[in-house]
């Protein structure tokens, strides 16, 4: 216990905080009027995350920093953000921070110091603080290699807190994401636990259990300067001599959110677990499954400046088909409204079951029907599907590069949507798919599974294709049963792109959700 405290008192030093006195107004009480409603007090909310559009982006992560805050804001939360500030960061945002001010901090366990640095920055309501320091944000892009990225995020999570108690705004909940910020949790809960930020409860969200920032415990240890007893089998100790970030947070937070109710789950089986589905088991009591949203303001074919055509749920049946015409001409595939156009925007790695793809993509062309891929990954994957383009050039498209402009007209343009994933925490792909009145074929794994219903013949319900098991022949026959309804059952067909526009997949709902575990632990 002295040892904690001596911490505590330590960080409170090398942050400059101070605590803040209650402020007493002058008059007596007002009697309540019983009729009045009571307002709920308004949260503050600090997320933390290591990237953050638009500022960076390298995945979904940065989509849900930037979405999720802003659909905060109206659900009465005061909600800031913290990254870092990396070189990367273009220009134009640069030139708009602000300085607010600097200090020295101690990291490491021999006591080494390191720089911080803090500016500030608004944009849409939405206040950013961007923690700087040259050493470890001046090179690369946010994500290099373990040896680089783990000080590098042992720094960034201890410096969340000390600017946070330098800057004396002291929010109710922290919300941490993925295992960049998996010390967040660990630091506050012994190093600051006596110092103002110590109050605050913590939230960590899993968007991809498979990075959890394993390195060894010697490594970590020195890094991040925390006690010896955080580094036991039911903390931060992963394996006989590694440790993990992720679990750490995990072990201290005091509740876990992953973005899909079945990803939360699966998550605690050995299968997708990673490693630490006996650690989700233990702590399954604080476990919550939120899907995530898309940002409908950018994501909006109503008025989509990339769009060949602009349509919403009621002219998408006759305005929609110009967008594939268009698409079909960019691509130089075969301009015929009556193809049936398939779309995958994707990471080209093994999570996204492209092996299913390339098993029986020779079975797609079946002279009625077209393929269109995009997307960067690894090196056997893109070579594929360059092949399959270069042999059936006016059926296969294969743009192995990112262009997002390309991505807005696949998605409006494509007749279907292709998410065959091993696995897929949330996805919003699919999400995107359907906004557009693309109607998603996927498999029935983590959010895919949670927003994909499958279309029934029988009853007429449902808004995509589906299959269970990770097997080709399977993704084969969800592709098959699209097409027939496609080429036979038009009228039905319209029926699911339609309903699929229709459906709520903005952040509001997923919001309101976030915004009641808040109310939760506050």
């Amino acid at each position: 216990m002295a040892e904690i405290v001596k911490a505590a008192e330590a960080a409170v030093k090398t942050a400059g905080t101070k605590a803040k006195k209650p402020v007493k107004k002058a008059g007596g009480m007002k009697k309540p009027d019983p009729a009045a409603v009571i307002p709920e007090p308004r949260r503050k909310i600090c997320f933390v995350g290591s990237e953050c559009f638009p500022f960076i982006k390298t995945g979904g992560l940065g989509d849900v920093m930037y979405a999720l805050p802003r659909a905060l804001i109206r659900q009465n939360c005061d909600v800031r953000v913290i990254m870092p500030r990396y070189e990367c960061i273009p220009e134009k945002f640069q030139r708009q921070m602000k300085f607010l001010g600097e200090f020295n901090m101690d990291l490491c366990a021999d006591g080494r110091e390191f720089y911080v640095g803090i500016l500030e920055s608004e944009l849409d309501g939405i206040v950013y603080y961007f923690i700087d320091n040259q050493e470890f944000f001046s090179w690369g892009n946010p994500y290099t290699d373990l040896v680089k990225d783990i000080p590098k995020y042992c720094y960034f999570d201890k410096a969340v807190l000390a600017v946070l108690n330098y800057l004396e705004w002291i929010p109710d909940i922290i919300h941490c994401h993925d295992w960049q910020t998996g010390l967040v949790p660990v630091y506050l809960r012994t190093l600051f636990a006596g110092t103002p930020v110590g109050s605050a409860k913590s939230i960590i969200t899993i968007h991809n259990l498979r990075f959890q920032g394993i390195y060894n415990v010697p490594t970590i240890q020195y890094w991040s300067g925390l006690p010896g007893y955080a580094f036991d089998y039911t903390t931060l100790k992963q394996g006989y001599e590694d440790a993990s970030m992720f679990k750490g947070g995990l072990a201290y937070a005091n509740l876990i959110t992953t973005v899909s109710e079945t990803y939360a789950e699966e998550i605690q089986t050995p299968f997708y677990g990673d490693g630490l589905d006996s650690h989700l088991r233990h702590h399954s009591g604080k476990l919550h499954g939120i899907v995530n949203g898309i940002d409908v303001e950018i994501w909006n074919p109503r008025t989509d400046s990339c769009l060949k055509t602009n349509y919403s749920y009621r002219t998408v049946l006759k305005k929609k088909r110009e967008d594939k015409l268009a698409l079909q001409k960019r691509l130089g595939l075969e301009e015929n409204e009556d193809k049936f156009v398939i779309g995958l925007v994707s990471r080209l790695t093994d999570q996204k079951g492209l092996d299913l793809v390339n098993a029986v993509l020779a079975e797609f062309l079946d002279g009625n029907t077209q393929f269109v891929v995009l997307g960067t990954g690894e090196a056997r994957y893109e070579d594929s599907f360059r092949g399959w383009a270069s042999a059936h050039p006016e059926s296969v498209s294969a743009t192995i590069a990112y262009a997002d402009d390309l991505s807005h007209q696949i998605y409006a343009g494509a007749d279907a949507f292709l998410v065959p994933s091993l696995f897929e925490p949330c996805g919003l792909t699919q999400l995107i798919a359907m906004h557009y009145g693309t109607v998603p074929i996927v498999r029935e794994t983590g959010g895919l599974k949670d927003t994909v219903m499958p279309y029934n013949e029988f009853t007429d319900e449902g808004n995509g294709f589906t299959f269970d098991r990770y097997e080709a022949g399977l993704l084969l026959d969800a592709v098959i049963r699209a097409k027939t309804v496609y080429f036979t059952e038009r009228d039905r067909w319209n029926e699911i792109v339609v309903r699929d526009m229709k459906k709520d997949v903005s952040w509001e709902n997923s919001a309101r959700q976030y915004h009641d575990l808040y109310l939760q632990l506050t």
